[in-house]
């Protein structure tokens, strides 16, 4: 999939949130200081991207994300992880590690959710 710019990816969170709208209805779930125009021809660009979908109602168009939002979430975390990190999700959380983003009680936590997960039938 075509990376999003950080404008883009706001306006698609904002997507989600409102899960189907028009711009006017999305603009809503934006923060402060996004003019309508802008979001207007953000839109058209996930929308031409592949990230949004769109159906006329009326002489309105209502937007819609095209692929779940955890969906999305894998696919732009493995973007990450496979550009910064050298594919690496031990990198990864190295890195928050060594950036002191990460406690040993978070790790530990980590740890179990990642035992209990190995733990589920047909693992």
């Amino acid at each position: 999939m075509e990376k999003l710019t950080s404008q883009e990816e706001l306006a698609l969170k904002a997507v989600y949130r409102t899960g189907e709208g028009n711009v006017k209805l999305i603009l809503e779930q934006m923060e402060k200081g996004f003019a309508y125009t802008t979001l207007a021809s953000t839109i058209r660009n996930l929308e031409k991207k592949g990230y949004v979908s769109s159906r006329l109602v009326g002489n309105t168009y209502l937007y819609t994300p095209v692929f779940p939002e955890e969906e999305y979430k894998q696919r732009f975390m493995g973007e990450v992880v496979k550009d910064y990190f050298g594919n690496s999700y031990k990198g990864l959380v190295n890195f928050f590690v060594e950036q002191k983003k990460l406690s040993a009680r978070e790790l530990k936590e980590i740890l179990a959710l990642i035992e209990k997960g190995n733990d589920k039938p047909g693992r």
